[in-house]
């Protein structure tokens, strides 16, 4: 089967979602990321693009990759695999016609414009239910479609300070970091997906479809997890404090003879059990409860790190792994997609790209599976279709159109 083959026709794709249409009006990330996710189930996932740049993605580099004056950034192909690439003028009348009819055939719309710029377009929640009553609208803003500061331009790393998140993450209080990836575009369009799937479950009762409406600060505020109730609960102010876990000891990344190891003493008897490798008492006073730990986790570091300095780090994690305590290291990328575990779990993919052939994508990370008598039989989408080249799926995407129309 071709990427051609792949790539065009509706309901061509396996997965759970085989059979539903998406238009993609975003770009950067938050609302490619949720498109992608889609198309990864199976949707045919159709990208609408201005004229001549496209998504802003296409020109974030370096790195680029492929020959000289049709090169592709690494940025971009990250994004949008399982998707066609349509361009369209929607400030002129052929656009926002071939949009109207788009609109008319799909189940899913995503778009991560600031609020109000679809109205301007002539595109409001209004008119495109009106087009499509059972179209599900996902959009996704910077801080929130309402609010006081509901208008405001958002982009991850600015996201991940007005957040928190940068105050949580560093070496010390006063040194905020942010995180290696943009998680709060990322987190959005999980949970705008996750979204989506909960809105067309929905229409099978209604027979209506619905706006789903997220944001990074959302997205970002939603996972701070036991740091919150920290702040609401019991009123701390969590601050960052490097590679330690601020409510469990010890739990963390600790120096060894040769580099370091990170482990996971999560539970007493885990710490009885870490303390009897490696001599140490586990009664000992300031140390014999996981409260008294945490409140002397400076004490705590150095008595481990004075043990594991007798050790390289290939024989911790062996001892750690024998004794049953969950260990690991710090893996540089290039290790992690060499791992003969992560492409046990389908999280590689090759696909067929129209000017750069052959390449290797991070995958989805989920798998499906059908029972069957004699055990699972996996169902999990297997061909994927690369990121589109700008505009590559014009043609086909106006013939099926024009065929439906003619139907």
């Amino acid at each position: 089967m071709t990427q051609h083959d792949r790539t065009t026709g509706a309901g061509a794709a396996s997965g759970p979602l085989a059979g539903l249409v998406v238009i993609d009006l975003s770009r950067a990330l938050a609302g490619p990321h949720a498109a992608m996710m889609l198309g990864d189930l199976g949707a045919r996932v159709i990208k609408v693009e201005a004229e001549g740049t496209g998504d802003d993605t296409r020109g974030w580099g370096p790195p680029f990759v492929g020959p000289d004056g049709d090169q592709q950034a690494t940025y971009f192909l990250s994004c949008n695999r399982n998707k066609e690439s349509i361009c369209l003028d929607l400030k002129s009348a052929d656009g926002r016609r071939t949009l109207e009819r788009l609109v008319s055939r799909s189940d899913v719309l995503v778009e991560n414009f600031r609020t109000g710029v679809m109205s301007r377009l002539g595109f409001s929640t209004e008119r495109l239910h009106e087009l499509n009553p059972r179209l599900v609208i996902l959009s996704i803003t910077g801080f929130g479609h309402d609010g006081p500061e509901g208008g405001r331009a958002g982009y991850d790393q600015i996201l991940q300070g007005e957040s928190g998140l940068m105050s949580m993450t560093g070496s010390e209080p006063d040194d905020p970091q942010r995180v290696g990836v943009p998680i709060g575009d990322l987190l959005a369009g999980i949970y705008g997906a996750y979204g989506v799937l909960a809105s067309l479950h929905r229409r099978q009762t209604t027979g209506r479809g619905e706006i789903v409406r997220t944001s990074l600060l959302a997205a970002l505020v939603g996972v701070h997890a036991f740091q919150g109730t920290r702040a609401t609960v019991a009123g701390e102010v969590p601050r960052a404090q490097g590679n330690h876990h601020p409510s469990i000891a010890p739990y963390g990344l600790f120096d060894c003879r040769d580099g370091a190891v990170q482990i996971s003493v999560g539970s007493q008897s885990l710490w009885r059990r870490f303390c009897d490798l490696f001599g140490l008492d586990a009664a000992a006073i300031g140390l014999s409860t996981n409260a008294e730990r945490v409140a002397h986790r400076g004490e705590l570091i150095r008595v481990i790190e004075h043990e594991f300095a007798k050790h390289t780090a290939a024989r911790l994690l062996v001892i750690l792994d024998d004794a049953g305590i969950p260990a690991g290291r710090v893996r540089g990328l290039d290790e992690v997609y060499a791992w003969d575990q992560v492409a046990s779990q389908g999280l590689l993919v090759d696909v067929d790209h129209t000017t750069l052939g052959t390449i290797t994508l991070p995958g989805s990370p989920l798998r499906f599976f059908d029972s069957v008598d004699d055990g699972e039989v996996e169902t999990t989408r297997r061909h994927h279709g690369a990121p589109p080249t700008l505009n590559e799926h014009e043609a086909p995407i106006l013939k099926w159109l024009d065929g439906t129309d003619a139907s």
